[in-house]
C-alpha cells in the first residue's frame, strides 16, 4: 500500500512511519512531503491509497491540500492528524471526506485503529472528540 505522510515536523514523521510499520499483513511504502503544496503535488504523482495528513502545514494548509488532492483523486482516503481540536476545524476537515480524524497526542494508541477503520472503508474520531453531530 502506498502511502503519503504530510508532515512539517520530521521526528514525527518518524514516528508515524514507526507505527505503521507494526501493522500485521500489510507492507507499506510511506512518502513524505512537508508542505501543503508539496502534498498536492505528490499525491498526484504517487497517486497513494492513503493519505495521513496534518492541518497547520506550510503554503498551503492541510484542509486546502485535502480539497485539491480529492478532487483529483477522489479513491484516495484520508486521515487527518492533527493538535488541531476545534469542532469546526474538524467538521470541515471531515465533510471534505476524509475517512479519520486523529489528535497528534493520541497517535500512539489511534493511528493503527485509524488505518484499519480507512482501509475497512469506515471513519476513525479520535477519542474525546464530539463527533455526534458529524
Amino acid at each position: 500500500m502506498q502511502v503519503l505522510m504530510v508532515e512539517d515536523f520530521e521526528p514525527y514523521r518518524q514516528f508515524v512511519k514507526s507505527s505503521l510499520a507494526k501493522m500485521d499483513g500489510l507492507q507499506i511504502a510511506v512518502s513524505e512531503a512537508t508542505d501543503g503544496l508539496q502534498a498536492v503535488d505528490q499525491a498526484r504523482e504517487l497517486k497513494p491509497s492513503l493519505i495521513l495528513l496534518d492541518i497547520g502545514l506550510p503554503k498551503l494548509s492541510g484542509i486546502e491540500a485535502a480539497r485539491q488532492i480529492l478532487a483529483a483523486l477522489p479513491e484516495s482516503k484520508i486521515i487527518f492528524l492533527t493538535q488541531e481540536t476545534s469542532h469546526d476545524v474538524m467538521r470541515e476537515a471531515l465533510s471534505l471526506g476524509a475517512y479519520g480524524y486523529v489528535i497528534k497526542s493520541r497517535a500512539a494508541t489511534d493511528i493503527i485503529p485509524a488505518v484499519q477503520a480507512a482501509l475497512d472503508g469506515k471513519r476513525f474520531i479520535s477519542a474525546g472528540l464530539a463527533a455526534h453531530d458529524l
